[in-house]
């Protein structure tokens, strides 16, 4: 009201401000009968760190039609507000004529760093190099704006030549400079300058900090060190949420995702609260270890914490759902989400093409297109015609594959040539897809040759079948993976003899096959098997279950599918051997254990074959169940005597 004093008003419109309270600050503001630049200041500051760019700019057009003179506290607040402008807003450049004039730049560094700030927010590279150069005073925090910006937009090697600018210029890094040259040297993996920065960080001291300990851990687990970052996570005194959050990051993306789960139970137990940040983490570690039991704990956790409406844990819950097989419970919370980003429409078509749900992923993909949240990018592109090649929708995929360039402005990668590769081989076109690979403007890689191959071993096209075996044995001989499927694809076409000499060929030169074995997690126990496992201690029970399944099977009409089988066995030992794999003794022992109604997965570290496919479709007929085999392809629902593949995988 008009009879409250001035200096009052002026300390209202600060508190308001740093409340983020807009309304309330404005109002104080404007019941001040003579406000000064300290009013002005303290409002264009409050709305500035608040992410409100335009109530910022437009107070401090007011003082200046007020007649008020800026001061060295008002324009940094104003520059930050202008970096958050709507693009191409002339604001930045305008205020920085007023800064010229008013005699604060270049002179005032307090002043030119935040204008350099702004600039590179802005993306005027030129006028912040040029603005650098004018600079008399480069302390520290010029040269930290330029490092930190150039880490934000993907420039990381400008930030180590920034930093070794200020070494020379005989300036003392601070803890924001040593961040952002460990941020830089993950960004671009220079494993051997950021372990020599570890040196000299120690040295100095800097290590005790706890965001430099984050920047550490975050940099050695995206080189590929876990156990570096490890180290440095143990001997940090002080963490915070960031450093949990950090080695959990660090394992997962090194493959190891027990680690990563036993290090969110550590923050657990010492009493972190979850944030939106780890649960989203953990998830993605639940994905990777196919744990859906874990993911579903985790999102009880999440709706406990009221973090699971977050985009980036709704995002990884949908993802985790999706890379687990359990796409309707990924579906619901696709559903429920009141915004999307790029990695939640990606990660809604990558679920449905891991069971091979072509007509879904399309349909997700056409919603996609018409909401206008986001432009697909790449990886949408290969999750969607993975799903068209998983589910035998070979014209919609080739059809996307032709026209991506133009629709969507995306040139075609590697890893969309192999997708197509696999969509026509499973077609049965191999020659097509040769002649694709051969006009492709880029060097086949593994996956393009590993894809046709495959496709030649299930349509017998072995002369095309053997081209490819030989090109994946120039780029990775070691793999033993190549000669199997080789040796295989000869087998079921009765050329046993060349199928012995590959195997023949793999044990001269020391490969060996990969033991096939198959898991199934019951009671918080994972229970292992291998083919002709007879070491489990309920292994009487299997065995008895098993036959009598076989006899139910072949009443239905099953008949054992044998042309896969290794060797020139009589016909009665290849049913044998194919009744004996991994799978099935772990079917038999889920049907044993997991009650009715509960749907039994099982993991397989092989791509499941035909006549387990067969025989668990039968079964899933038989004893009334559904059971989900996730093979290192994709996921298989059996229900009913059918397949979510329906057969073409």
């Amino acid at each position: 009201s008009p009879g409250i004093p001035p200096f009052i008003c002026a300390h209202l419109v600060n508190l308001y401000s740093k409340l983020d309270l807009p309304a309330a600050a404005a109002s104080a503001l404007a019941s001040d009968p003579s406000p000064t630049v300290v009013s002005f200041t303290a409002f264009i500051s409050g709305a500035a760190q608040h992410a409100r760019p335009l109530p910022a700019l437009s107070a401090f057009a007011a003082m200046l039609r007020l007649g008020l003179r800026p001061n060295d506290f008002t324009f940094p607040s104003a520059f930050k507000a202008a970096a958050s402008a709507p693009p191409r807003s002339a604001a930045g450049p305008q205020i920085h004529a007023l800064a010229i004039r008013f005699g604060y730049l270049p002179a005032d560094a307090f002043v030119s760093c935040a204008a350099l700030d702004m600039y590179f927010k802005t993306g005027r590279l030129g006028l912040a190099r040029r603005l650098f150069e004018e600079m008399p005073n480069r302390n520290v925090v010029a040269w930290n704006a330029v490092m930190t910006n150039a880490v934000l937009d993907g420039r990381p090697l400008e930030t180590v030549q920034a930093y070794f600018g200020l070494r020379e210029a005989g300036g003392m890094p601070n803890v924001v400079s040593v961040c952002a040259f460990f941020n830089a040297c993950a960004g671009a993996l220079l494993l051997l300058p950021g372990s020599q920065f570890h040196g000299f960080v120690v040295k100095c001291g800097f290590d005790m900090d706890v965001s430099v300990s984050n920047a550490m851990v975050d940099f050695y687990g995206k080189c590929r060190c876990a156990e570096k970052a490890k180290m440095v996570f143990d001997a940090m005194r002080v963490r915070n949420s960031v450093s949990w959050c950090s080695m959990v990051v660090a394992y997962a993306q090194n493959g190891a995702e027990e680690d990563a789960f036993a290090v969110y139970l550590g923050a657990r137990r010492a009493g972190e609260e979850p944030t939106d940040f780890m649960v989203s983490s953990v998830l993605t570690t639940c994905a990777g270890l196919l744990g859906l039991d874990l993911g579903r704990a985790l999102h009880a956790v999440a709706v406990r914490s009221c973090i699971d409406a977050n985009i980036f844990v709704a995002s990884a819950l949908v993802d985790m759902y999706g890379k687990c097989g359990g796409v309707e419970d990924a579906q619901h919370v696709f559903s429920d989400m009141p915004q999307r980003n790029l990695v939640t429409w990606n990660a809604m078509i990558g679920g449905h093409a891991n069971i091979g749900d072509a007509i879904n992923a399309l349909a997700v993909f056409s919603d996609m297109i018409a909401s206008g949240e986001t432009a697909p990018n790449y990886i949408t592109l290969v999750n969607v015609i993975t799903a068209c090649s998983r589910g035998g929708l070979t014209k919609e995929g080739y059809e996307l594959f032709e026209t991506m360039r133009e629709r969507f402005g995306i040139e075609p990668r590697t890893e969309h040539y192999a997708c197509v590769v696999d969509l026509l081989g499973r077609a049965g076109m191999e020659e097509r897809a040769y002649e694709i690979i051969q006009r492709m403007p880029m060097r086949p890689s593994i996956s393009l040759w590993g894809a046709l191959l495959g496709a030649c071993k299930m349509h017998g096209k072995t002369e095309l079948g053997r081209i490819a075996a030989e090109k994946l044995f120039e780029l990775d001989p070691q793999d033993s993976g190549n000669h199997v499927l080789l040796s295989n694809m000869l087998a079921s076409a009765g050329r046993w003899a060349e199928a012995t000499y590959v195997r023949k060929e793999m044990k001269d030169v020391g490969i060996k096959k990969d033991p096939g074995c198959s898991w199934i997690t019951w009671k918080n126990g994972v229970h292992v098997f291998h083919a002709k496992d007879t070491k489990h201690e309920m292994n009487s029970e299997i065995r008895a279950l098993l036959a009598k399944l076989k006899k139910q099977m072949q009443a239905s009409g099953y008949m054992p599918d044998t042309q896969y089988s290794l060797y020139d066995l009589e016909e009665e030992e290849k049913e044998s051997e194919v009744f004996q794999h991994s799978e099935k003794l772990a079917l038999a022992y889920g049907l044993i254990h997991i009650p009715p109604g509960v749907p039994i997965r099982i993991t397989k570290n092989l791509r499941i074959c035909v006549d387990c496919h067969r025989a668990f479709k039968f079964i899933s007929g038989i004893v009334d169940r559904e059971i989900i085999v996730r093979d290192n392809n994709r996921f298989h629902h059996f229900k009913q005597y059918e397949c979510s593949c329906k057969d073409y995988w």
